[in-house]
């Protein structure tokens, strides 16, 4: 399928889909611009968008393929594409893998997860099969334990290794603990997280024959977002024009941002999905025009990933530009934030993450802890101003490895924040 005209999709959109009928029932007929629509409210399109009787589908269910989105949080959500709408998906994906730096006959090992309806595994593989450059396909997935994958790896020679951050790490870490080398290594291709500096860390130590780049930016429910821009920040990508439209929204007034270097949220609208309408949907990040080329944004992270303490709110990127600031030798290589509630409060963990080999003794740890925490207050001073009144415990630090962070089963993301206060 071709991507459509803006216009007709809305029309579409319009007259099949009563979830979209209903959101714009006040909207003037002519309306046929994406300023003249609003945002499309997340609880309000998952809760019209049931697998049966759907509301948010613009026809039966007769030919597609289900796939689950929505993480292992709420009610399950599903995401459905056309056999012509998942062709449209993958080529214009993997076109955009040559930015990355495929090349041809590239050994190409897919990392990434599948089954339980889960689509990256198949997503890649399906994108690296319609990329214009010839390249040999592994098929190994994210949830082979490293004592199989790094064997299979070095024997097929893959110069190639697409998975998530997480995943990426593990492995890494394998590598390390068991002094292995995979010299054919050539381009670390991330995707479905952030992967921050001292995971970056990790990965050079690792494979230090490798480059990481950003596989490209994509979700199953709201599709193509983002095709790598080639330079050295993997956070910038452009739009798949012709086929979906990108927009960086003011936080507030939910107007367009234009000018570059402002933060916004980034709202996309799919111009090739009929049967399930993508239009003004909020892909649950945060961006900002470069002004670079046209068209390029920097991702810069998820808009909501953080949590409540007690009176506090965090945000996981505070914690990370802390542990930034204050680990100057390199010795943290990933990091999750625990909240748990003991004697009637709340209290933040920062669980730490250290490479094999890293200085271990209990003196520098204790040293690098503190620094970590000072960093955080300086930046959330609302915390220790909670512990003093007592509404909070002070933050604590946990060291483990990057193995005993905890992940979602079903997608191998790690998980950024662990909620563990009781419910009942």
């Amino acid at each position: 399928m071709s991507a459509q005209q803006l216009s007709d999709l809305i029309r579409f959109a319009r007259h099949n889909s009563p979830f979209y009928r209903d959101l714009y029932a006040s909207l003037p007929p002519s309306a046929d611009r994406l300023t003249d629509l609003p945002v499309v409210d997340q609880a309000a399109f998952w809760a019209a968008n049931t697998l049966h009787d759907s509301r948010v589908l613009t026809g039966p269910l007769s030919e597609a393929t289900v796939y689950k989105t929505g993480g292992t949080t709420g009610s399950p959500k599903f995401s459905v594409y056309t056999r012509d709408e998942w062709r449209t998906f993958v080529t214009s994906f993997g076109q955009g893998l040559v930015d990355t730096g495929l090349r041809p006959g590239h050994r190409v090992a897919d990392l990434f997860y599948a089954g339980e309806l889960y689509a990256s595994f198949l997503f890649i593989l399906d994108s690296l099969a319609h990329a214009p450059v010839d390249n040999v396909r592994l098929p190994i997935g994210g949830g082979a334990p490293p004592e199989s994958t790094i064997p299979t790896l070095r024997d097929l020679a893959a110069q190639v290794l697409a998975g998530t951050p997480t995943t990426l790490c593990r492995l890494a870490e394998q590598l390390l603990a068991s002094g292995t080398r995979l010299d054919s290594a050539e381009l670390l291709l991330f995707g479905g997280e952030a992967l921050f500096d001292d995971q970056r860390r990790l990965l050079a130590t690792a494979f230090p024959g490798a480059e990481a780049r950003s596989v490209g930016y994509a979700s199953v429910d709201a599709g193509l977002l983002g095709r790598p821009v080639p330079g050295a920040d993997a956070r910038v990508h452009r739009a798949f024009t012709p086929y979906s439209v990108v927009e960086v929204l003011d936080d507030s007034t939910d107007e367009p941002i234009t000018e570059p270097g402002r933060p916004g949220r980034v709202v996309v609208t799919s111009l090739f999905r009929r049967l399930m309408p993508i239009i003004r949907y909020p892909a649950g990040d945060r961006a900002e025009w470069t002004g670079t080329g046209p068209g390029h944004f920097r991702i810069l992270g998820r808009a909501e990933e953080g949590v409540r303490v007690g009176p506090v709110s965090l945000y996981t990127q505070d914690a990370q530009d802390a542990v930034s600031a204050a680990d100057t030798a390199g010795q943290v290589v990933g990091m999750q934030l625990v909240v748990r509630r003991w004697e009637g409060r709340d209290g933040l963990v920062l669980r730490l993450a250290t490479a094999p080999g890293a200085d271990r003794a209990p003196d520098r740890r204790e040293e690098l802890a503190r620094a970590v925490v000072a960093e955080l207050e300086t930046v959330r001073p609302l915390y220790p101003d909670s512990v003093r009144a007592g509404f909070v415990h002070p933050v604590s630090v946990e060291w483990a490895r990057h193995r005993d962070l905890a992940v979602n089963p079903r997608s191998g993301k790690l998980v950024r924040v662990l909620d563990e206060r009781p419910t009942a």
